[in-house]
């Protein structure tokens, strides 16, 4: 997620913690940072006028002022559920971070009553399988995705050979158990396909990446779909 977003998303992390508030560490982890990014974030959102106070002592951490409100969301318990399943059948997919804050802001909105509904669903629904562990670059080449920039990309290919290349973002795509990204590669000058688990590293760059003709990556199998906020029923 972008610095935007992040800032937003540990708003409402801080939000939903309430007087316990959070470390610095367990934020980090949370948003897939470093600590040093998040009190950085924390420092620009208290010059923003955000009320965040840092508590003391061996367990203190950050703690937002209870004068912060939270707007009305209206989900069925059944929906929230579904959101949840979503995200824990799938934690190794893009956007992982924010799905999960997305998750959070729609459980702390719930009344009491409804809030034990979600409980009691999700208790009979389990998801059993792995997923490849997310790396930082992962968050790094969604956030290229998302703002539309060019990355510079460490990647070892198949016979273990590592190289850097400046690419630009254009779909991710997962083709059974891996995920995949899709680019335009600025040293090949033409499309590329990456296994997400080869990028060993990841950086932005100041650079827009233009839009490509998405029939420059190929065309997918007819089974494959995009993932869409809204899909009609079928």
């Amino acid at each position: 997620m972008n610095r935007t977003d992040r800032l937003h998303a540990l708003t409402e992390e801080l939000r939903r913690a309430g007087p316990r508030g959070r470390t610095a560490q367990r934020l980090a982890g949370w948003l897939e940072v470093s600590t040093r990014a998040v009190k950085r974030d924390v420092a620009a959102l208290q010059q923003a006028g955000v009320p965040i106070w840092a508590s003391a002592g061996p367990g203190g951490g950050y703690v937002l002022d209870a004068v912060a409100t939270l707007p009305p969301v209206n989900l069925t318990p059944a929906q929230a559920v579904a959101v949840a399943v979503a995200l824990s059948g799938s934690a190794d997919a893009p956007f992982a971070a924010d799905g999960r804050v997305a998750l959070e802001k729609v459980l702390d909105v719930l009344g009491p009553a409804a809030r034990a509904e979600v409980e009691r669903l999700a208790g009979r629904v389990w998801v059993h399988g792995t997923s490849a562990p997310r790396s930082r670059a992962a968050a790094v080449v969604e956030q290229a995705l998302a703002g539309r920039r060019v990355v510079a990309l460490t990647y070892r290919d198949r016979d273990g050979a590592t190289t850097r290349r400046r690419v630009e973002p254009q779909l991710l795509a997962r083709t059974g158990d891996r995920w995949y990204l899709a680019a335009w590669c600025r040293e090949r000058q033409g499309p590329r396909w990456f296994r997400r688990d080869r990028i060993m590293g990841a950086a932005l760059t100041p650079e827009t990446a233009p839009p490509r003709d998405p029939a420059l990556f190929g065309i997918p199998p007819p089974e494959a779909r995009s993932v869409r906020a809204t899909q009609s029923a079928r």
